[in-house]
């Protein structure tokens, strides 16, 4: 069974960086489809990026120009860094793997907190 390990969340002012990763467990991550998730109180969970093995990205409007997601299979990583942070930003960031369609794991969340 797949395990999901994101780290990285934290405080930062507006305008500011973060990385986020997610460690996964199991020697198949090469062939998981990795996806950044987002819940901000009191509204839906809402795709922020996706990652496929083909290599293709797709992003939110919402990041778009400011959020980078990355890959490193051979660390089992994927990477969101986030740049340019917005009190909107502000959720509990959670990595999702899938394998062709199937739902795998999610991991258990961190919070990323946007404030002056």
């Amino acid at each position: 069974q797949v395990q999901l390990v994101e780290s990285g969340g934290g405080l930062v002012q507006p305008g500011g960086s973060l990385r986020l990763s997610c460690v996964a467990s199991g020697s198949a991550f090469s062939i998981y489809t990795m996806y950044w998730y987002r819940r901000a109180p009191g509204k839906e969970r809402e795709l922020v990026a996706s990652i496929y093995i083909s290599g293709m990205i797709n992003y939110a409007d919402s990041v778009k120009g400011r959020f980078t997601i990355s890959r490193d299979n051979a660390k089992n990583t994927v990477y969101l860094q986030m740049n340019n942070l917005k009190p909107e930003d502000t959720a509990v960031y959670y990595c999702h793997a899938t394998q062709s369609g199937v739902p795998l794991a999610w991991g258990q969340g961190t919070q990323v907190t946007v404030s002056s």
